[in-house]
């Protein structure tokens, strides 16, 4: 009795050891339960982040270093991070993460998703129109004439003509655009008869002398009279110290001066405008025209376009579409756009 005690005795100890040492059961982190929903917190929040930089992009101040109108220069392009954040979320199996994906992707789509519709059907009395900067340094002026011609628009407004290329410009151009206006470095070519050509004052203060950059036209065209104004701002620099554009947003503002005190109902602006349709900026002109409702048209740098800066804006019209033209010799895409009448 004694032996058989002992032995079950040893028996039920050695098998409270083999439990106790055991490690204790955990619950499973990666199922469908809660725990799934707490991975990808910093996806999530970065997501956020993203859609609150697309909906309120005017909170971010533009003092010091222009840090506002930078952001708006490449609004689009926080596109990229949410895929970014999307294939994260999908690899970490993050519902959190997916679910607040659904803020920037509706905050682009609302933004900018207009613009990657279908451009509507051509209309018989639609106006075409061809904004180029054709660069002071274009190797090939009389080819890069040639080919605006073949997108067969009714304008062409034209920036840095320099001599002797601008004698090339009008001679190349001449056969199909018989009325045209030069002022300083910009000019503008039409089939239509043009009248009333003058100068816009947009030079900033402190530039120096000799800078006409703006002009003004009626151009005569069968649906009526429409004023054409051709400009090019100032160039913005970017710096360690943010973005240095004080003579663009003054130029701007003259600019937009100039579009108010129009007396035509029917306005179109052309021209390298050296900023977006989204950058603060341009408010002075924004406010004042419509934009383009189809089309993305990045249009600089020519070799890997980043964003529109070149632009066709309208009043008493309406900017149907705008599209990117192939390269030239220039460091620009030319621009073509469809205006409808309104």
């Amino acid at each position: 009795m004694v032996e058989w005690a002992g032995r079950g005795a040893a028996s039920a100890v050695n098998a409270t050891r083999r439990w106790v040492g055991r490690p204790a059961r955990t619950r499973r982190t990666d199922g469908p339960g809660l725990s799934a929903w707490t991975r990808g917190r910093a996806s999530a929040v970065a997501a956020v982040l993203t859609a609150v930089l697309l909906v309120f992009h005017r909170a971010v101040p533009n003092r010091p270093g222009g840090l506002g109108s930078l952001l708006e220069s490449f609004l689009p392009w926080l596109g990229v991070p949410v895929v970014v954040l999307l294939v994260l979320a999908l690899v970490r199996r993050s519902p959190l993460a997916l679910v607040a994906l659904l803020l920037p992707v509706a905050a682009w789509t609302y933004l900018f998703g207009g613009l990657l519709l279908p451009a509507p059907d051509p209309g018989a009395d639609d106006l075409v129109v061809v904004q180029h900067n054709v660069s002071d340094e274009n190797p090939d002026p009389a080819g890069t004439a040639r080919a605006l011609v073949r997108a067969e628009p009714d304008l062409i407004a034209l920036e840095e003509l320099v001599s002797p290329a601008l004698e090339v410009y009008a001679e190349t151009l001449a056969p199909d655009y018989p009325y045209r206006t030069v002022r300083g470095t910009v000019g503008l070519w039409s089939k239509h008869p043009l009248s009333g050509t003058g100068p816009l004052d947009i030079a900033p203060q402190g530039i120096g002398e000799g800078w006409e950059r703006g002009l003004r036209a009626v151009a005569h065209t069968p649906r009526g009279e429409l004023a054409v104004h051709v400009a090019h701002l100032p160039s913005v620099r970017v710096r360690a110290s943010g973005l240095a554009a004080s003579w663009r947003d003054e130029s701007a503002g003259l600019l937009g001066d100039a579009l108010a005190a129009e007396e035509q109902p029917r306005v179109v602006l052309l021209g390298d405008l050296n900023g977006t349709v989204d950058d603060r900026a341009l408010d002075p002109l924004t406010s004042r025209l419509n934009v383009a409702e189809r089309g993305v048209a990045l249009s600089f740098p020519a070799s890997f376009p980043v964003a529109r800066i070149d632009q066709v804006m309208a009043r008493g019209a309406t900017v149907a579409s705008v599209r990117t033209l192939s390269a030239t010799g220039s460091d620009h895409l030319p621009v073509a756009a469809r205006i409808t009448w309104d």
